[in-house]
C-alpha cells in the first residue's frame, strides 16, 4: 500500500508546481499593466519624437511642405557657414561658466547659514526655495527685464543705465536671474549638510582647527557627492536655458546677439525662419554636447568626489 501511495503523492506535488510557477508570471504581468502608461508615454512622447527629429535633421523641412532629404548639409552649414551659430555657442558657454558656479556658491552659503538655525528654519527654507518655483515663468522674466531696463530699479540705484540694452551687461542680467533661483540646490545642500556627523567637527575643534579649516577638511569632502550632483544637474539645465533670454531680448537675442543663447537661436531657426530641419540638427548637436559635458564631469569626479562608504576618492 505504501508503494502505491508514494507515486500518488509525487504526482500531487508535481501537479502543484505549474501553479506555483505561474504566480511570478502573474505578478510580472500586473507590474507591466501598471507600468504601461509610463512606457506608452515614453514611446509616444519621447522616443518617437526623437526619432522623427533625427530624421528631420537630415532634411530640408519648412513645416508646410514634405521634407526634402539633404543628407549632412544642415550639419556642414551649421559648422562652416553660420557665424550666428557659433555666437550662440559662445554665449551659452559664457552663461554656463558664470551662472552655475555663482548659483551653487550662493546655495551652499545659504545652506550653511540655515544648518545651525534654531528658529524659523522651515520658513526661510521655504522662502529661499520659492524663486526656484517661480523663476522659470515668463512673468518673472518680464519683471526681471523691467528691473534691469532703462529707468528700472537697477538704473535708479546704481545709475548704470539699463543692463538689458547694453551688450556687455545683458548676459550678466540673465545670469543673475538664474543665480536668484538657488533654492533647489540649496535644499539639497542642506540635506547633505545634515548628514555629516557632528563628531567630526567636534574632534577638529578640539584639535584647534579653525572654522575655515573645518570647512575645507570636513564639509567639502563629505559634501562632495552632493556638490557633484548639483553641479551636473544645474549644468544640464543651464545649457537648455530659454525663457529668461527670450523675455529679456524680446525673442531676438539682442542687443548685438549678447543674449543669443543656443536654444533661443534654435527656436529662431525652427519656428521663426521655418527651417525645422536645421533646428533639428541643432537639437541633436546640443544633446550630444550635453552628453559629452556630463561624461567629462563624471570622469573628472573620480579625483575630487569622496564617498564615505567606499573610503576613497
Amino acid at each position: 500500500m505504501t508503494t502505491t501511495q508514494l507515486p500518488t503523492t509525487a504526482r500531487k506535488k508535481g501537479a502543484t508546481r505549474p501553479g506555483r510557477s505561474e504566480r511570478p508570471r502573474r505578478r510580472e504581468g500586473a507590474a507591466w499593466v501598471f507600468l504601461s502608461p509610463w512606457v506608452l508615454g515614453a514611446c509616444v512622447l519621447t522616443l518617437l519624437p526623437m526619432a522623427v527629429s533625427l530624421y528631420l535633421s537630415f532634411t530640408d523641412y519648412d513645416l508646410f511642405n514634405a521634407p526634402d532629404w539633404v543628407g549632412l548639409r544642415n550639419y556642414t552649414q551649421m559648422f562652416t557657414e553660420d557665424p550666428r551659430y557659433w555666437r550662440s555657442v559662445t554665449t551659452t558657454l559664457m552663461y554656463v561658466v558664470i551662472a552655475v558656479p555663482l548659483q551653487l556658491a550662493l546655495a551652499l552659503v545659504v545652506a550653511l547659514a540655515l544648518k545651525n538655525m534654531k528658529r524659523g528654519r522651515g520658513f526661510y527654507r521655504s522662502a529661499f526655495y520659492a524663486p526656484s518655483l517661480l523663476g522659470a515663468s515668463m512673468s518673472i522674466a518680464l519683471v526681471w527685464r523691467a528691473i534691469f531696463n532703462d529707468g528700472g530699479t537697477v538704473d535708479n540705484l546704481l545709475g548704470t543705465g539699463g543692463w538689458v540694452n547694453r551688450p556687455g551687461w545683458a548676459l550678466l542680467a540673465v545670469a543673475l536671474l538664474t543665480v536668484w533661483q538657488f533654492g533647489a540646490p540649496m535644499v539639497i545642500f542642506l540635506a547633505g549638510l545634515q548628514q555629516i556627523p557632528g563628531e567630526l567637527y567636534e574632534a577638529a575643534e578640539v584639535d584647534g582647527a579653525s572654522a575655515w579649516r573645518r570647512f575645507l577638511s570636513i564639509t567639502v569632502p563629505m559634501l562632495s557627492p552632493v556638490i557633484f550632483f548639483n553641479l551636473v544637474l544645474q549644468t544640464i539645465q543651464a545649457f537648455q536655458v530659454f525663457t529668461p533670454a527670450f523675455a529679456v531680448s524680446a525673442g531676438k537675442g539682442g542687443p548685438a546677439d549678447s543674449t543669443l543663447f543656443y536654444t533661443l537661436y534654435l527656436y529662431d531657426r525652427g519656428f521663426v525662419a521655418s527651417h525645422m530641419g536645421y533646428a533639428s540638427a541643432m537639437a541633436w548637436v546640443l544633446l550630444l554636447a550635453i552628453g559629452a559635458v556630463t561624461a567629462i564631469l563624471f570622469r573628472t569626479s573620480r579625483s575630487w568626489v569622496f564617498y564615505a562608504s567606499e573610503g576613497d576618492r
